[in-house]
């Protein structure tokens, strides 16, 4: 007898950046059916992004191939895992724990998590591993993206504690924006930008990125500095600001301390100085000096860009000196807000979940804090010893102090820099467990253990983004098949683990639901900085989310701090940090001279784990490509598309290269997300290969924004490419295609297509790979069917294998030389088009580089809402006339694109400028000629 279905409405968090978007969920019968923003929700306002936007398909069973459904353990390096339950596998855990404590001490364990997990998850991780284990071996991928900012509040304002609301946005007549991408990485924050210059024209932007972004085409004022130096740039604002005093001295006698060594200090460091660093116009330093201080309400926004570096905390506080110095803080619209990178990167530092910190905000080399955490949990002690960082941890592991990993919720073997080392660190370790929603990325390989997590849309807790609010996520579907809530398998293996190291004592870990650890979490914030006494679950779910400090008795918490000029030093005081400027630490030469920098993809977040497995996020960055120069490409001879090899000190991948004219001469860049899954090979395990884990000497964050790379011809002679539709498994057939890497090398596979997905394999090598490797391809792609089409030269080593069914492309493989795969993207095009091929059958097995008379092939998708290309956009543009305004109002109107979720503005922005410079240049062209 059927049932009718169960309809269900859940309010929750958006699981990607820090702006902590609200979300609804819809669900029928468990299953995620739709999300859509919270109009509610203070930090969009009903706006999601496009990776918000999609996350219902990365709950759809097509997606979902990838999860983690049951425990699994092997009994050795040797076996295979196998699949086991949850009774044995943590008894098998505990019990492995105490035999490495007893016989090498607490500090023989590291735990590795994420700024992924919800608060209540980070908080029961770390009482496990501080509290009761006594080992401040306990960091979190934020190490990677937020510790910079972190040390850099630290260092001057005395809290890990940014000052701002993102109201202070509709405040600002001034931003400030540095180290990031805003546009790509915080996209809803960035409409709300659009929205304020569009409100008030004079409000003035100024961006510093090497790379001319999509966030720099938005600028009045864009300064493309050389990687590494903002330091020097600061300082020379500084400087400026001081000759013409544009500084606040009633405020720096008044709440500052530490000034005259920073005075003293940036004397040196002259626009002139400054502009031969950094790489840009003096008058330019100049001007934004003159924007940031005149200004009568400065906010800056910043980043990754300032934070992965070996200078990363002095970056950090060398821009928060010039709001100390101009009394551009403690007031709406003005301040220095850190943007953070992960959705629960906040509440990971409040509870104390990184080696370097005690829980809300106490510090590890501080006895009486940790006293305090230690009688709060009735610990039997709480280690002086500071915990290993991430770079440090992994360092560890593999010179053997370290033998025992436990890694929640992220993927080192993607994320971490300078892979070589973090792969050499899990071989030899003698104990891996990886606890992930997902069974596919690139650290399961290394896993003893796998333990199966939920993730996003089945979680209960709670997350604070960057502006410190706190929201409720809620789950909207059961877990997927055995899998556990994070907080519970920490719990778990405390409870058994207890039985060892504390007989007969209560336990620490008595939580029978996430509000239970979030009470005890709430009452060891009382009398901090963060205070959230005032705070329960029942309120945030009457009032929506709070931002802290919260304490009892409040009604409100604080928009915006500082705004009494008290700060949470020793003190009272602000304290202005000098550092001289230091270059980054993998220096450019002759035998390394480009400056190799990373970044984010629009559409994608990370390792790709989630949002890879949704085709259609693929349509704005459809393959791996590095960037570079065009002018550099030419001098060095590549052709665009052409697969190049990048070698830096640690390790090269071979890449597709592209003509980028956002970056200057000498500079390369690809996005960080590209990891083994998508881009690998025999000697490659994805971006990461190339970057540095020299760190700052603050913050321990490495430097990954920078390395020093050189590019050099691949000389690989036999290319392939192949792609296929899937009825409902392309996440399956990307997975199964991981095995052949290690054969080839060079081997990129991505999803392709929207209505029709798919997957798309591109391999070179030196030579043809065995045959046996090229039957093992075309079983994953079903072009071992005996109706697959076949055609073979072999004098050229070329063949072509096309698999029809029902008049429709399914499937094609296209290798030899470089010749053999021109038709390579007409095709794909046909085939994710669903078009018959009967008309163009006779061209089926033939090289044609040209696609048919008729046939417009696909482009760049440039709006992911409306699936609306460059091509279309381009072709549009040319019927439109009007100023740039009024030609975006009639692509909205006409295409629908930027009518969505916004993402696409910015570039829909640029397109229109450069469309009209080429109108202008045309036109003036046919003037010429016609005089």
């Amino acid at each position: 007898m059927s049932h009718a279905p169960i309809l269900k409405t859940t309010r929750s968090t958006c699981c990607y950046c820090g702006t902590g978007c609200g979300v609804v969920i819809d669900s029928c019968d468990g299953v995620v059916t739709g999300v859509r923003g919270d109009e509610n929700h203070p930090a969009n306002f009903g706006k999601l992004c496009t990776k918000g936007t999609t996350l219902a398909l990365t709950m759809q069973p097509r997606a979902m191939t990838g999860r983690a459904r049951v425990p699994e353990i092997r009994a050795d390096r040797a076996a295979p895992r196998q699949e086991a339950n949850w009774d044995s596998t943590l008894i098998t855990i505990a019990d492995k724990f105490a035999r490495t404590i007893a016989e090498h001490g607490a500090d023989a364990v590291g735990f590795y998590v994420s700024g992924q997990l919800l608060t209540e998850d980070y908080y029961v991780f770390n009482k496990l591993a501080k509290g009761l284990i006594g080992t401040n071996n306990i960091d979190t991928n934020s190490r990677l993206c937020m510790s910079s900012a972190v040390t850099g509040y630290q260092q001057t304002l005395g809290a890990d504690a940014p000052p701002c609301s993102y109201e202070d946005i509709e405040h600002a007549t001034c931003f400030f924006i540095t180290g990031s991408n805003t546009a790509f990485a915080h996209p809803i924050l960035f409409r709300r930008i659009e929205a304020a210059k569009e409100k008030n024209p004079d409000l003035k932007i100024i961006v510093i990125d090497p790379r001319r972004t999509e966030t720099a085409a938005f600028a009045d004022l864009f300064l493309p500095i050389l990687p590494g130096t903002d330091v020097a740039l600061f300082h020379a604002m500084l400087h400026v600001m001081l000759w013409e005093e544009w500084v606040d001295r009633d405020y720096i006698a008044a709440n500052t301390e530490d000034f005259d060594a920073l005075r003293t200090l940036v004397r040196e460091t002259s626009p002139a100085i400054a502009a031969e660093i950094c790489g840009v116009p003096a008058d330019d330093i100049i001007t934004a000096a003159r924007w940031f201080a005149t200004s009568t309400a400065t906010l800056s926004l910043y980043c990754q860009g300032l934070n992965q570096s070996t200078s990363g905390t002095a970056k950090n506080a060398s821009l928060i000196n010039l709001h100390l110095a101009t009394g551009q803080i403690g007031k709406p619209g003005a301040g220095p807000f850190s943007l953070t990178g992960q959705p629960n990167a906040m509440g990971g530092r409040e509870v104390g979940g990184m080696a370097t910190t005690l829980a809300a905000h106490r510090d590890i080399t501080n006895p009486q804090h940790r006293e305090e955490v230690r009688a709060f949990w009735n610990a039997d002690r709480i280690s002086d010893v500071r915990g290993k960082t991430a770079v440090e941890m992994f360092n560890a592991a593999k010179n053997g102090e370290i033998k025992l990993l436990w890694i929640v919720c992220t993927n080192p073997a993607q994320s971490m820099p300078d892979l070589a080392e973090v792969e050499a660190a899990f071989n030899n370790a003698e104990f891996v467990i990886v606890q992930d929603a997902y069974r596919n990325t690139e650290t399961i390989a290394f896993a003893d253990v796998v333990l199966p997590a939920t993730s996003w849309g089945e979680k209960e807790g709670t997350v604070t983004n960057s502006e410190r609010r706190i929201s409720r996520v809620r789950a909207a579907v059961p877990a997927l098949g055995e899998a556990r809530h994070d907080w519970q398998i920490a719990r778990d293996v405390g409870r058994l683990l207890e039985q060892h190291l504390r007989p007969g004592k209560p336990s620490m870990f008595a939580f029978e639901s996430p509000e239970e650890v979030w009470n005890e979490h709430r009452a060891l914030t009382a009398g901090r900085d963060l205070d959230i006494t005032g705070l329960s679950y029942d309120f945030i779910e009457a009032n929506g989310p709070q931002q802290w400090p919260f304490a009892k008795g409040a009604v409100v918490g604080k928009k915006r701090l500082y705004t009494d000029g008290k700060f949470q030093t020793t003190s009272g005081r602000a304290k202005f940090f000098a550092a001289k400027y230091q270059p980054p630490a993998d220096k450019v030469d002759a035998h390394y001279p480009l400056r190799l920098t990373t970044g984010r993809m629009r559409d994608q977040w990370h390792g790709m784990s989630r949002t890879g497995t949704v085709a259609s996020l693929f349509g704005t960055t459809p393959s791996p490509r590095l960037g570079m120069n065009p002018h550099d490409l030419a001098r060095r001879g590549f052709d665009d598309g052409e697969i190049i090899s990048v070698k830096s000190r640690r390790g090269s991948i071979y890449v597709q290269v592209e003509a980028c004219q956002g970056l200057r001469s000498g500079q390369v860049y690809i996005p960080m997300h590209w990891g083994k899954r998508f881009l690998g090979g025999a000697q490659s395990s994805g971006v990461n290969t190339l970057t540095t884990s020299a760190f700052d000497d603050y913050s321990r964050q490495p430097e990954l924004k920078h390395a020093a790379v050189k590019v050099v011809a691949a000389n690989l002679a036999w290319h392939l490419v192949a792609f296929c539709t899937c009825a409902a498994d392309e996440n399956h057939l990307l997975d199964k295609l991981q095995y052949l890497q290690p054969d080839v090398a060079y081997m990129s596979n991505v999803l392709i297509g929207r209505d029709r997905p798919g997957v798309l394999i591109h391999v070179a090598h030196h030579g043809a790979p065995s045959l046996a490797w090229l039957n093992q391809l075309d079983a994953i792609l079903s072009l071992d069917d005996v109706n697959t089409l076949r055609y073979d030269d072999a004098r050229r080593g070329s063949e072509r294998r096309i698999l029809v069914r029902g008049d429709v492309l399914v499937a094609v493989r296209l290798s030899g030389d470089a010749e053999s795969t021109l038709s390579a993207n007409w095709l794909r095009d046909w085939l994710l088009s669903g078009q018959p091929v009967a008309e163009i059958r006779r061209m089926l097995l033939s090289p044609v580089a040209t696609a048919p008379i008729g046939f417009l092939p696909s482009s760049r998708v440039v709006c992911q809402c409306h699936d609306v290309s460059e091509a279309a956009i381009r072709a549009q543009l040319l019927a439109i006339a009007g100023n740039a305004s009024e030609r975006l109002a009639a692509l909205k109107a006409k295409l629908k694109c930027g009518t969505e979720c916004g993402s696409c503005l910015p570039e829909l922005r640029t397109l229109i400028a450069n469309t009209a410079a080429t109108n202008d240049v045309v036109a003036t062209e046919v003037a010429v000629a016609v005089a």
